[in-house]
């Protein structure tokens, strides 16, 4: 590792690791939900996504200073939702082998342990368009062998359902504050795909709460870039919010 970049930080590996979820999306509209994946979607389209699209959160397409870029009504962004022209990096409260997610309750639905946000837009989000996932702490409280409620919609739930819920189903990458996981296996069970540097597969397979798929070789979180590096400390978090999701 060159000395520029000796002092990385794990949150800037994770923000490095939810921009890449954006590659090569075209023009979308980015949905980050949290620090690190809006940093993340800003970075992208400020670097190797020029044509990603991002929005405040309500009415307006923004760019990566949050400059106002024009107006985006809500009937343009169902469009987008429903065409699949979206991708959303939700969060997971429970996420089990398949992708599956839950952000609804803990235990039993007759009478949870603890209630959540609800359902919310996640079935809509996961049969639509692609949607991945960022975890700040991985766990075998979140990652579980089976979800208590299904919200966002697994690959094994969009199978079964048939091809009006598999059709465009898609869940590209799962981040968490460890590695990125994918769903690169024959029967589309989550699988390790990259190690943040200065964590163990040992590490990864104790926090996790089902076998997960794990390759001969593990390859490390890309390296960011030393202008990279600049514009995320410099410009798109000088205040450093990314180290309280993620503690080093």
């Amino acid at each position: 590792m060159s000395e520029v970049l000796s002092d990385v930080t794990r949150a800037e590996y994770c923000v490095i690791a939810c921009a890449e979820a954006w590659r090569d999306n075209g023009e979308v509209l980015a949905s980050p939900m949290g620090v690190v994946p809006s940093v993340g979607a800003r970075l992208a389209r400020l670097t190797f996504a020029p044509d990603l699209l991002l929005t405040d959160g309500e009415a307006m397409l923004v760019g990566p200073d949050g400059t106002v870029e024009g107006w985006l009504p809500y009937r343009q962004h169902l469009t987008m939702v429903t065409g699949g022209r979206r991708h959303v990096m939700m969060g997971a409260s429970q996420i089990d082998r398949f992708g599956n997610q839950n952000i609804s309750c803990i235990g039993d639905w007759e009478r949870p342990a603890r209630q959540l946000l609800g359902v919310r837009g996640a079935p809509v989000n996961t049969l639509n368009h692609p949607v991945s996932y960022w975890i700040p702490r991985h766990s075998t409280r979140v990652f579980v062998e089976k979800v208590d409620m299904v919200c966002g919609v697994g690959y094994d739930s969009a199978a079964t359902a048939g091809p009006t819920a598999s059709r465009y189903h898609r869940i590209p990458r799962v981040v968490s504050n460890l590695g990125v996981f994918d769903f690169a296996t024959p029967d589309r069970s989550m699988r390790l795909a990259s190690l943040h540097p200065g964590v163990t597969v040992e590490e990864v397979r104790e926090a996790t709460g089902f076998g997960l798929t794990v390759p001969e070789e593990v390859p490390y979180t890309r390296e960011p870039a030393p202008e990279e590096l600049e514009l995320i400390r410099e410009v798109l978090d000088p205040q450093g919010l990314r180290d309280r999701e993620v503690r080093s």
